[in-house]
């Protein structure tokens, strides 16, 4: 442990924080470089609209054909799609994660965001000197890695709950549609412009595909697979079922809203009786960060030898591993499955 500070202190320390630097900057020069090359997305639209435009006076060309076939490229520039398939272990589920978000995000833009914040981190930290250069380098990557991806978890989950919060509603909708004699696929088309986003989006979704010739089930799963959702699941399994065996699909599906009623009223019924142990998760998890302050304003000596000693190093490692450990107990023990 001796010879690994002296190597980070001494002449080798200074030139691995340099070359540290310099491929960081590097990076950011590559970034800048790819969100160009993304920018030209919208020239290119209007070019495409232009040709589209320009069809109906003249004889079409090849060059003035539109493709109107789903892009399988996670991003406008090849270099970096190419890069994506090659080093990404799953892309297709990374690609699906940030269709949940309800937003155009691109693999290279989410890539891109990934590399400037773990670019800013490196240069933030690199300003508190008792932080060793191993330690910036790691809580560079951590940040540049995982504040993006909360990021796009926590538009997905928002858009997810509003969807179940108003599912029990579009059925309803659907329900009296089959009553007045509308058939399935003409009530699925009034929820797509009837309904609030995210409902209207994705049910809009549904009725191109069903328009462009793919089975109304096929597209319902699609759906499925793209929302992630069990109240949706739910509804799927009925009319694949009711497809097969018939009967009164309006009866049914009343009950299904009925159902997903039922079960959302039991969640909140759990959330109430989960508040409490919550809050004291989160009053025990924040004592150690307090505490730190407290110390730290009182005594910066005392504390900061934690970040300068090595076995304060190991200390804080023991200790992190420990405290997300037993965050994680908390957790899993005020969560259920419904």
């Amino acid at each position: 442990m001796e010879s690994l500070q002296n190597l980070m202190a001494g002449e080798d320390g200074t030139n691995l924080l340099i070359i540290g630097i310099a491929g960081m900057i590097g990076m950011l020069f590559v970034v800048i470089g790819m969100l160009a090359l993304d920018s030209s997305d919208r020239r290119k639209t209007s070019r495409r609209v232009q040709r589209v435009k320009n069809a109906g006076k003249r004889n079409p060309t090849a060059a003035d054909a539109v493709n109107i076939r789903r892009s399988t490229a996670f991003s406008t520039n090849k270099v970096l799609d190419e890069m994506i398939r090659r080093l990404l272990p799953q892309p297709e589920n990374l690609r699906t994660k940030l269709t949940r978000t309800g937003l155009r995000i691109t693999l290279g833009k989410y890539l891109a965001a990934n590399l400037v914040i773990a670019v800013l981190a490196f240069l933030g930290f690199r300003t508190m000197p008792f932080i060793p250069t191993a330690g910036v380098v790691l809580l560079a990557i951590f940040l540049g890695a995982g504040l993006p991806y909360l990021a796009i978890t926590f538009l997905a989950n928002r858009r997810r709950n509003k969807f179940i919060a108003n599912f029990p509603e579009a059925i309803d909708l659907m329900v009296r549609g089959l009553k007045s004699g509308l058939p399935i696929t003409e009530t699925i088309k009034v929820l797509g412009h009837e309904m609030d986003d995210p409902i209207s989006t994705e049910f809009q979704t549904v009725t191109d595909a069903i328009k462009f010739g793919k089975k109304m089930d096929d597209a319902l799963w699609d759906m499925s697979n793209r929302l992630d959702v069990a109240e949706f699941n739910f509804f799927t399994v009925t009319l694949a079922i009711q497809s097969e065996t018939g009967g009164n699909l309006a009866e049914t599906l009343e009950n299904l809203s009925d159902v997903l009623r039922r079960r959302r009223q039991m969640k909140l019924k759990i959330k109430a009786l989960a508040a409490e142990p919550k809050s004291s998760a989160y009053i025990i998890g924040s004592l150690p960060f307090i505490m730190f302050a407290l110390i730290y304003m009182m005594n910066n000596g005392y504390v900061m030898k934690l970040f300068t000693d090595p076995r304060g190093w190991m200390a804080l490692a023991v200790g992190g591993g420990m405290f997300l450990t037993g965050i994680a107990v908390m957790v899993r023990m005020v969560r259920f499955e419904i």
